[in-house]
């Protein structure tokens, strides 16, 4: 089964989905931290904070980052829970530069690390090996979302934790159409200012459009063999987090 988002792409229609989010990646990282901030008025840090809080009472000592980006997420996890070892991985050579700059200045190379893989490709580890997983702000550019999911599970030990943080479509009035407008007309106006990505930031809000939502992400995540499956839609449902457990 496909999904909508999968046939969102940042440039080209009739070419391969992946390769296409890897160059966009690649092009905008050097502005993509101020661009984050920046769009989401800071609330991402928020966002972040509340999906590693999910994780506290697993205690898990080693945590897989997919689609790690320029390392935010990882960063923040380690300040949190002070795991053994953070593993980060993405499809962007470009973003997780930016990543290993800020770990080194930080200190922190002896426990995050990061590595080029695609988890709908499959994932170098071994099954049951990993406390957690995380994915924040990148499900919605999978090319395969099941073999992403199935891979996750594979990797995951019985009864810990995927959390997974994604960008929602409020359903709400007022919420809805104020945010239709501003992802529509704000968010690429400046993106196209900051970024110089024509594309990089209207592919945004369509890839976030089409993205499951809620219930029928609970579905999805349950048929990729995750026993429980809870979410919770953040800031008037602009972000929503799940938590599944293996």
């Amino acid at each position: 089964m496909g999904y909508k988002q999968e046939d969102i792409k940042p440039y080209n229609p009739e070419q391969d989905k992946t390769e296409q989010v890897t160059r966009m990646f690649d092009k905008i990282s050097h502005t993509y931290d101020r661009l984050n901030h920046t769009l989401s008025l800071g609330i991402d840090r928020w966002w972040r904070r509340y999906a590693i809080n999910k994780l506290k009472s697993f205690q898990p000592k080693s945590i897989l980052d997919i689609a790690t980006g320029t390392g935010d997420f990882a960063i923040q996890a380690f300040n949190t829970l002070h795991p053994n070892q953070i593993i980060g991985i993405d499809i962007s050579e470009g973003m997780m530069s930016i990543a290993r700059d800020k770990i080194a200045k930080k200190g922190l190379q002896d426990y995050i690390t990061f590595q080029n893989e695609d988890c709908c490709k499959g994932l170098s580890f071994k099954d049951n090996s990993i406390d957690a997983v995380t994915v924040a702000f990148g499900a919605r550019n999978f090319a395969h979302l099941d073999n992403g999911l199935l891979e996750m599970q594979r990797v995951l030990r019985p009864d810990h934790p995927l959390v997974l943080l994604e960008l929602s479509v409020p359903v709400h009035f007022p919420m809805k159409q104020l945010f239709w407008i501003y992802a529509h007309v704000v968010m690429p106006f400046i993106g196209r200012l900051i970024s110089h990505d024509d594309s990089a930031y209207t592919y945004l809000p369509s890839s976030m459009e089409a993205f499951p939502q809620a219930e029928t992400m609970e579905i999805i995540l349950k048929k990729a063999g995750f026993s429980q499956v809870w979410w919770k839609r953040l800031t008037f449902g602009i972000c929503t987090c799940y938590v599944a457990i293996k």
